[in-house]
């Protein structure tokens, strides 16, 4: 998604922002975005954990029971 954003459009971006909030409450509302990120980041990975254990979990059961997986 933000990939496809280059410099011009990060400088729009941040003077639009500038503008809107003003140069004050701008480092605050930084901050809040980036705990937001990080946040974001630990659920996801923490889901993609829990799935993971979950695979393992049903491979051994599955090799447990010689169930025959190529059917």
């Amino acid at each position: 998604m933000l990939s496809n954003i280059g410099v011009p459009g990060l400088i729009l971006i941040l003077v639009v922002a500038l503008v809107i909030f003003g140069p004050n409450k701008l480092p605050e509302i930084g901050r809040a975005f980036g705990k937001s990120i990080r946040e974001f980041k630990k659920a996801t990975d923490g889901l993609a954990d829990d799935i993971r254990e979950e695979l393992k979990e049903e491979i051994k059961v599955a090799k447990d029971e010689k169930i025959d997986l190529k059917k």
